[in-house]
């Protein structure tokens, strides 16, 4: 997109945040609100969205009900239908463009930046999931094949404005009273299911500014994940890098840091982590930074 043609950025924007049941807590919350806080001038509230309240939390937070409907057990799993829930009409202002944010990614720079990937209002912003990218062909085979074939992204970072977002709630609450809930295949995850409904306005989150831990720091092989730290372009790539989900890393943060120079772990995939600043560059100490302060927290 040409530069000069980009939307201008908002004056005002509202960060989403969604934590439902009790694997994360306000000390989570709160890091993540202070780096976002710190490093953003515009952000002009934080929501989170959570089926309870939460002791400790940021004064500058404020506290929205998960929708009831979105309450149900089956959505609660690791489909994370629940996170549908922001979507709803009346959850989040309708006049403020919003971005939402896993608890589990790291934020190191200024990222209200990502409202320029949008084309429009209409836009939805996040990473790219398939091979498939989000693009004029995807949207061509969305068509020809009625919604069979369409680009998937994840939601761990999404940038989208509410005003234009509530069919997407509307859309999978349909199906869901219509009793297609997991029968048809776009609704076994939310991430699915807002690619699928909004494939017409989709747009993928540039690598320079977002990755996925496991996608780019971990390779098939050991061998593999040092040969491509070794190139001098994603080594300049990966210092600017604004915005770093550990979406699927199977170790939690407050653990990974703690790692021995040198350990190596594999995850699910038969992806290897090699924690070391050779393989990590700046990453590693960028995450041990990040995390440092709630684990001697803990400890003490």
């Amino acid at each position: 997109m040409d530069e000069d043609m980009r939307p201008s950025l908002p004056k005002a924007w509202q960060c989403v945040l969604i934590c439902w049941g009790t694997k994360y807590g306000a000390a989570d919350v709160n890091r993540l609100v202070k780096r976002v806080a710190d490093q953003n001038s515009s952000v002009a509230r934080f929501v989170l969205i959570s089926d309870r309240q939460h002791e400790g939390l940021d004064p500058r937070v404020e506290h929205a009900a998960l929708p009831e409907v979105y309450l149900k057990p089956e959505f609660m799993t690791g489909g994370c239908q629940t996170k549908l829930g922001m979507f709803k009409s009346g959850v989040l202002k309708p006049d403020m463009p919003a971005i939402y944010i896993d608890l589990d990614t790291v934020i190191l720079g200024p990222i209200e930046q990502a409202f320029q990937f949008r084309k429009n209002d209409r836009s939805i912003v996040m990473f790219q999931s398939a091979v498939l990218p989000f693009s004029g062909l995807a949207r061509v085979l969305y068509r020809l094949t009625k919604g069979q074939r369409y680009a998937r992204g994840n939601s761990s970072f999404i940038v989208f404005h509410p005003k234009h977002c509530s069919r997407i709630s509307d859309e999978f609450l349909k199906i869901y009273d219509a009793g297609k809930f997991l029968k048809f295949r776009p609704t076994i995850a939310d991430e699915r299911f807002i690619s699928w409904v909004a494939q017409a306005h989709m747009i993928a989150l540039p690598k320079h500014f977002a990755v996925k831990f496991p996608t780019e720091f971990m390779l098939h092989h050991w061998l593999l994940t040092y040969a491509k730290s070794c190139l001098p372009w994603v080594r300049r790539r990966r210092d600017k890098l604004m915005v770093v989900t550990l979406c699927g890393v199977e170790i939690k943060p407050e653990n990974l840091i703690k790692l021995q120079v040198g350990a190596r772990i594999s995850d699910h995939k038969g992806r290897v982590l090699v924690w070391t600043d050779f393989a990590l560059g700046s990453m590693r100490q960028k995450l041990i930074a990040y995390y440092f302060d709630k684990t001697e927290a803990d400890a003490a």
